[in-house]
C-alpha cells in the first residue's frame, strides 16, 4: 500500500501581537456594513492606496463621460482623455483654473454631478482618515521571551512589560490566560484556556517597567506542565493589558502571545533600572529583552510535578 503523505506542521492560530492566523474558508462574504470596519483595519499604505485608486477611477469615469456626445469642453482638444480628466480634476476639486469650461448643456449636468460627488468623496476621507488617526493606542512593549525560575522560593512565570511612551497609563490592569490543546475522555481534541492568578494584576500609574509574576503553585493551571509539554500541547500564553491613556484620557490596551517556546526556563530578566550618574534613575530600553541564567538556588526542577 502507498504510504501517506505526512501531515504538514500545524502553526498556532494567534501571532504574537494576537491577530489570529486562520485561514477563513467559506466565511460569508462581508456585508456593505462591514464597510467602515473593514477601512478602519486596513493599514494606512492601504487607505492611501485605495483613496488614490479611488480618485484616479472616478476622475477617469467623469473624463468619459465628458467625451460622449462630441466636444463638451471649451479649449479642450477634440477627443482628448486627458484634458477631459485634467478638466474633471479641476471640477472635481473645486480648482477652476479658466481655462476649460463646460460647453454643452450635457457638460453642465456633469460637473452638477460631479461637484456633489467630489464633496461626497472629500467628506468620506476627512472622516476616515480622522477616524484612523484619532484612533487611541497604547505602545506597550512586550519581552520576547517569558521566564520561569524562582522567586521568592516558588516556581514562577515572570512576564516584562513598558509603557513604550514617556506618558502614564492610569489604572493599568494585566490579564493573564493560557491557551493548549488537550484530549478529553472521549478522545476529543479541543483548545481550553485557563485563567493565570497574577500576584499584582493592577498597576495605578504604569509609567516605565512592569514584571508580572504567577506563582506556579497547586492551584496553577501550569503546575506539572514541562517544557517540553508546553510546546507539544501548543501553549499559548495571552497577555492583555488595559488602562487608561493620560494624555489622551481614552481607554488603551494592548496585547501579545508568547507560546511554550518562548519561556527561558531558570533564567531572570536583566535589570533595566539602575541609577545614573546624577543619582537620577535611568531605564536601559537596550536591556529590556535580555536574560541571565539564575544561579543554582534559584533553579526551578524541570519535572512532572513542580510544586513538590
Amino acid at each position: 500500500m502507498p504510504s501517506e503523505s505526512p501531515r504538514p506542521v500545524q502553526r498556532s492560530a494567534i501571532r504574537p501581537d494576537g491577530t489570529l492566523d486562520v485561514v477563513r474558508h467559506a466565511m460569508p462574504r462581508s456585508r456593505l456594513d462591514d464597510l467602515y470596519h473593514l477601512l478602519i483595519t486596513l493599514s494606512w499604505p492601504g487607505v492611501l492606496a485605495l483613496l488614490a485608486s479611488c480618485y484616479f477611477l472616478l476622475n477617469l469615469a467623469f473624463g468619459l463621460l465628458y467625451l460622449a456626445g462630441g466636444n463638451n469642453i471649451a479649449n479642450a482638444r477634440p477627443g482628448s482623455l486627458v484634458d477631459a480628466m485634467e478638466f474633471s480634476v479641476q471640477t472635481f476639486a473645486t480648482i477652476g483654473y479658466g481655462v476649460f469650461s463646460p460647453a454643452t448643456p450635457w457638460a453642465h449636468f456633469l460637473v452638477s454631478v460631479e461637484a456633489l460627488v467630489g464633496i461626497v468623496f472629500s467628506a468620506l476621507a476627512t472622516g476616515l482618515m480622522f477616524a484612523k488617526f484619532a484612533r487611541p493606542t497604547a505602545k506597550v512593549l512586550f519581552a520576547r521571551r517569558a521566564c520561569v525560575s524562582l522567586h521568592e522560593g516558588k516556581p514562577t512565570l515572570m512576564l516584562r512589560i513598558a509603557n513604550g511612551r514617556s506618558n502614564l497609563i492610569m489604572e493599568a490592569n494585566a490579564t493573564l490566560r493560557v491557551s493548549r490543546m488537550e484530549t478529553t475522555r472521549e478522545g476529543v481534541s479541543l483548545r481550553r484556556f485557563y485563567d493565570i492568578d497574577l500576584l499584582r494584576s493592577t498597576n495605578s500609574v504604569f509609567a516605565l517597567g512592569w514584571t508580572l509574576f504567577h506563582v506556579i503553585d497547586e492551584k496553577s493551571p501550569l503546575r506539572g506542565q514541562t517544557p517540553a509539554q508546553m510546546v507539544a500541547n501548543d501553549s499559548l500564553f495571552i497577555l492583555l493589558v488595559t488602562g487608561i491613556d493620560d494624555t489622551v484620557v481614552a481607554n488603551v490596551h494592548a496585547r501579545h502571545v508568547f507560546t511554550g517556546r518562548d519561556l527561558a526556563w531558570n533564567e531572570r530578566y536583566v535589570d533595566v533600572m539602575v541609577p545614573g550618574e546624577d543619582g537620577r534613575l535611568v531605564m536601559h530600553y537596550d536591556r529590556f529583552h535580555d536574560t541571565v541564567p539564575v544561579d543554582e538556588a534559584h533553579r526551578v526542577t524541570v519535572s512532572t510535578d513542580q510544586g513538590d
